[in-house]
């Protein structure tokens, strides 16, 4: 019984716990990084793998300790050690290699006012390694309570504890990573940082039999909860798109207008921006829409003189095979132009015979009146 116990746990006595999970190890990039094989001696004598191959960085060994050469990011793997001779498992370090946070840029916003702003934050630069925020939002000296957005990971909600505050707002953001930790914060009022979102459905259309006119509505932001309290001004820019300068109008709680200066015939481009009347600031411009004023529809030409105009015949049935001995059109053509041309030479000769006739006439009476005398 023994001897099969020994048969199925010697591999794994001898090669360690496949199974293990390895702990990580984070290091700054362009360090020299040790790892340590477990808790082995410092004579213990150890072969280092990583990824299962052979390591071929920069390194040095010292005893149950392996030392990296000013890491990179091609250093990142699964590295495990083995005791020697028996080629034993002691060891599995995952190694992952980055950089301390900076500061984050953190900006914030009310496109729902009164209801409450979000804040949103970045780093300029990435740290190659897990990285998580801290958030402190303060108000007249109070705490207040933070809501984790559910798809932007680096972006929180914040409701207003109170409205028109003279008393500003104070956010603080603290990047934090195994290797480092960096704040920013911001201060700021109530009123600055109210910014709608942009104009919603805009539509523009020609206004028919008006070559100059277009007509066009819009929907305020879905996202601004209350547009009768705290109505919204609308700024409308457009041009045609043979131009670059664009034409301004500034308009109060319309959701609609007419542009009375269109070129006839040409393209135009269309946006809006929206701001709350009194505080904040204007919003981002709308999806671009295009459009082009009403044009006449041309007129087909047609001709005034009866010889221009062609009528229109309707086809009648196939014509019967003509019968043998019966002329047909062409012969009956050829016959008629032939009894002519006989008529015409009869004719001729007629007129030529009668000539003949009065000339000898002529001459018998001159002759008589000769010999009389």
């Amino acid at each position: 019984q023994l001897r099969i116990i020994c048969t199925f746990l010697c591999p794994f006595l001898a090669y360690g716990t496949p199974n293990r999970s390895a702990r990580i190890q984070y290091e700054r990039i362009g360090s020299d990084v040790t790892m340590q094989c477990g808790s082995l001696d410092n004579d213990a004598s150890v072969t280092w793998k990583v990824n299962g191959t052979d390591v071929k960085a920069r390194r040095r060994e010292e005893g149950p300790r392996l030392i990296l050469m000013e890491v990179n990011m091609s250093s990142n793997g699964l590295y495990s050690c083995f005791q020697n001779p028996d080629g034993q498992r002691r060891d599995q370090i995952n190694l992952r290699v980055g950089i301390p946070p900076k500061e984050p840029q953190v900006t914030c916003r009310s496109n729902t006012y009164p209801k409450g702003f979000y804040c949103s934050w970045h780093l300029q630069h990435p740290t190659y390694i897990p990285t998580d925020f801290e958030v402190d939002v303060q108000h007249n000296q109070r705490p207040l309570e933070v809501t984790r957005d559910e798809v932007h990971k680096n972006r929180c909600h914040v409701k207003f504890p109170e409205l028109f505050s003279s008393f500003p707002y104070r956010v603080n953001v603290t990047a934090v990573n195994s290797l480092g930790r960096a704040s920013s914060a911001i201060s700021f009022e109530e009123s600055s940082i109210v910014k709608p979102d942009p104009p919603e459905k805009v539509v523009a259309k020609p206004v028919a039999n008006n070559a100059r006119r277009l007509e066009v509505t819009w929907n305020s932001p879905s996202t601004w909860p209350d547009v009768e309290t705290f109505p919204l001004k609308y700024f409308l820019r457009y041009r045609p798109l043979i131009r670059d300068q664009w034409q301004h109008v500034e308009l109060s709680d319309s959701t609609s207008h007419t542009i009375t200066d269109a070129y006839a015939g040409k393209e135009y481009i269309i946006q809006l921006a929206a701001k709350d009347m009194e505080i904040g600031t204007w919003s981002d411009w709308s999806v671009a829409v295009h459009a082009t004023p009403w044009m006449e529809e041309p007129k087909p030409i047609t001709s005034t003189t009866e010889s221009d105009i062609i009528p229109e015949t309707t086809p009648g049935p196939p014509s019967a095979a003509p019968r043998v001995g019966e002329p047909t059109a062409a012969c009956s053509t050829l016959l008629w132009s032939t009894h002519l041309l006989l008529a015409c030479v009869l004719l001729s000769i007629m007129w030529y015979v009668t000539s003949l006739q009065c000339y000898f006439h002529a001459s018998n009476s001159l002759i008589l009146c000769e010999k009389e005398s």
